[in-house]
């Protein structure tokens, strides 16, 4: 069903050195030490989740007529109002079809996944022939200037994806899990309707052990949900892209799952944890680099804020 994967990074950057000089204790590579990343990718004051995602969008319809998009998908915790839907912005500004269904999700981390369990539904049921997912955040916006934890992770990025009937790639296996009891943990109080009268701060505050403590509980049996729905074994994988949350934790759970290092992608040196297109946005890049080959088998796997968790089996044949 996947046939392209387009992603785009805003300009500006944060990289260790500048954080090193902002947190002192620090040293620009104990951080890189800590977390895999070199820097990341900061969108500029006012520039938005959607303008991300239109670019990304522009370079994967060159060549695709606009009017042959049946639906449009917007996964984003970083919309540009409360209401509308972004995503309706969105489809005005690509110029797509009236006809067009569009409609937002507000997924994290985990959100690659649901949007590509939502776009397959629409394909196999005959109700759209062409989607258009686009996966992009801002969170650097919502970053408290004095936390030093999540600056040195978060930074900002799109991907756009397109499924198609006729595309060879099929997608199976979808497990998903949800634990609402872990919301407090990743969180930014301010900004919806809970907290409108107690002046709580519109910043994200991020509990890093609880966080990490999530992931090795749940992403190991994900893997295994996966595999099992699927018939297959660690040994028929040809690559697992994780949501890339830091490399700390992705090689924790690598070894937790027992995943050769051969067959495991990483790609947030140069732009950080972009949340829910950090998934494609890797996919783009194992493409590009020759890891990713028609006939692979992909095991991907999203999780984090909510607690929200979901995975699948990608079989690459564009």
């Amino acid at each position: 069903m996947i046939s392209r994967i387009s992603s785009y990074l805003p300009e500006g950057v944060l990289d260790n050195e500048q954080l090193s000089q902002l947190f002192p204790v620090w040293a620009a590579e104990d951080i890189f030490k800590k977390t895999g990343i070199r820097q990341r990718r900061i969108a500029a004051p006012g520039e938005c989740a959607s303008d991300l995602a239109v670019e990304a969008a522009a370079t994967l319809l060159k060549g695709c007529p606009a009017e042959s998009i049946d639906s449009l998908i917007f996964c984003s915790q970083s919309g540009d109002y409360r209401l509308p839907s972004t995503s309706c912005l969105i489809h005005e500004r690509l110029g797509l079809s009236r006809q067009c269904s569009a409609i937002d999700i507000g997924q994290g981390c985990s959100g690659y996944i649901y949007g590509l369990s939502l776009a397959a539904g629409l394909i196999q049921s005959g109700q759209a022939e062409n989607v258009l997912l686009l996966n992009a955040d801002t969170y650097t916006h919502f970053l408290a200037p004095d936390d030093r934890s999540t600056r040195a992770i978060f930074g900002d990025g799109a991907a756009a994806t397109l499924l198609s009937s006729t595309s060879g790639s099929r997608l199976s296996a979808f497990a998903f899990g949800t634990d609402g009891r872990g919301a407090e943990y990743l969180m930014m109080k301010g900004g919806g309707c809970r907290h409108r009268e107690d002046g709580a701060e519109t910043v994200i505050r991020m509990n890093g052990p609880e966080v990490f403590g999530f992931t090795l509980r749940v992403v190991p049996e994900l893997v295994e949900a996966i595999l099992r729905k699927s018939g297959l074994g660690i040994d028929d994988i040809d690559l697992f892209v994780f949501h890339q949350a830091n490399l700390f934790m992705l090689e924790h759970l690598r070894n937790k799952v027992g995943i050769p290092g051969y067959k495991f992608f990483t790609h947030l040196q140069e732009c950080g944890n972009t949340i829910s297109a950090s998934i494609p946005i890797a996919l783009e890049a194992a493409l590009s680099s020759g890891r990713l080959h028609p006939g692979h088998k992909v095991l991907l796997a999203g999780f984090g804020v909510g607690w929200s968790w979901g995975g699948c089996l990608l079989e690459w044949l564009p």
